[in-house]
């Protein structure tokens, strides 16, 4: 008898113990879920830029950057985060620049229309500064680069003072979409007219309507938790159309954009690390459209005699060979094809990465008497750039040479040659 229950005492305690070591480990695993799912939020908010705080998550694009016009750019923005409201929000920036000594800034409201759909309606107003010839696409400012090298490079701007209206729909969880009507008071800060209609403009009004589409067909979600984690897939696809009205709010042209953009990435390794990539982009502006609203090629070059003069930082996609300023188009059309070989494994904080690109771009530009006080090319002969980066050789810094050639190939060979630094860093 005392045999039995001796036994049944143990097998008792037996069980016990494993109920507790069972326990104990669904514990261990939810904690360890937990902490995995908070981390996946925190580093996918960091991704979009944001530092998230318990109300108001921090923007990290305006903490610090640098151009030729303004200097030093800094300064501070934000928005209110579902813990405030789920229903509101508030956005917005100010910055300084030390060279131009002129504060800008934005304040944006937002009211939630519809969560499920992700719907939202903002009404902005806008102060700043934008570069001339650039292509901004509406939905981008959902996406976030850390570093952005050609930034530094910029010294063609003009001043805006931008009111606007817009609505962000996810049509389908594949196909983001935002609509914009906006009104801008626009004077460059360089010596430019825009003479057309028998009349010369130095400043000029815009009232512009916008239709902006990202459609990512192939991504991918997962769920961890309460999460929903979205993976990139390829291709992807940008569009935008717009289309400024004459006395419209006051408005001083007629014209119509359309612009366009696709990246593929094709990986050749499980982990990544070896991948070749395309990026396709395209834009026309028929009518009477100033050179602000026109187009360059995302040159990053600076206009200097020595290869040593122009060493400064390669960007992530522009034309390290063309000169800043030096074309501007109403229609063009490029093509960037990059291919990455394996990191070279030469110790655990060093394996530098051999990218090789190819880089062409055409354009051109009817009317260009129209644009006065201002001196450029027309591309319409074909941009030719090829080179190689090797990247993340010590602290994320890397080398990148590039050499043009084709019809606008130089007389002096230096002056076909980009030596630069390359800079990627990888959450």
């Amino acid at each position: 008898m005392e045999k039995q229950c001796a036994l049944l005492f143990f097998v008792i305690c037996i069980w016990s113990a494993q109920s507790q070591i069972s326990t104990i480990t669904k514990d261990t695993l939810t904690i360890e879920q937990q902490d995995s799912i908070k981390k996946n939020k925190f580093f996918k908010q960091i991704g979009n830029g944001f530092f998230p705080t318990p109300y108001v998550d921090i923007d990290l694009r305006y903490l610090i950057k640098y151009n030729q016009y303004e200097g030093i750019r800094t300064g501070l923005g934000g928005r209110t985060n579902e813990n405030l409201s789920d229903k509101y929000r508030i956005n917005g920036y100010i910055v300084y620049g030390f060279k131009d000594h002129t504060f800008k800034y934005n304040m944006t409201g937002g009211a939630r229309l519809s969560k499920a759909s992700d719907t939202w309606i903002n009404l902005s107003y806008n102060d700043d500064l934008q570069e001339t010839g650039s292509s901004t696409y509406l939905t981008d400012k959902r996406f976030f680069s850390f570093f952005e090298p050609r930034l530094l490079n910029i010294d063609l701007f003009h001043h805006h003072i931008t009111k606007a209206i817009s609505l962000e729909h996810k049509i389908t969880p594949y196909l983001l979409s935002e609509t914009q009507l906006s009104r801008s008071n626009i004077t460059t800060t360089y010596k430019y007219t825009f003479f057309v209609d028998d009349t010369a403009y130095k400043e000029f009004r815009m009232s512009i309507a916008k239709v902006s589409l990202q459609w990512n067909p192939f991504n991918t979600f997962e769920n961890m938790g309460d999460l929903e984690v979205e993976k990139e897939g390829f291709p992807n696809f940008t569009l935008q159309m717009s289309q400024s009205f004459k006395n419209v709010i006051g408005g001083d042209f007629n014209f119509f954009k359309a612009d366009f953009r696709t990246f593929y990435k094709l990986t050749h390794s499980p982990v990544g690390n070896s991948y070749t990539e395309a990026t396709l982009a395209s834009g026309i502006a028929l009518g009477k459209t100033p050179l602000t609203h026109l187009y360059h090629t995302y040159p990053n070059n600076l206009d200097k005699q020595t290869i040593l003069q122009r060493f400064s930082v390669a960007g992530n996609n522009s034309f390290e060979t063309m000169f800043f300023n030096e074309f501007f188009s109403d229609k063009f059309v490029t093509l960037q094809l990059k291919h990455a070989l394996k990191p070279f494994n030469i110790s655990k904080r060093m394996q530098p990465q051999m990218v090789f690109i190819s880089r062409f771009a055409l354009g051109d530009m009817n009317h260009t008497e129209r644009h006065q006080e201002i001196e450029f090319d027309r591309l319409n002969k074909g941009y030719y750039e090829a080179g190689l980066e090797l990247n993340k050789i010590l602290f994320g810094f890397g080398l990148s040479f590039a050499y043009r050639y084709g019809a606008y190939h130089l007389p002096e060979f230096e002056d076909n040659v980009a030596v630069k630094f390359t800079f990627n860093i990888t959450l």
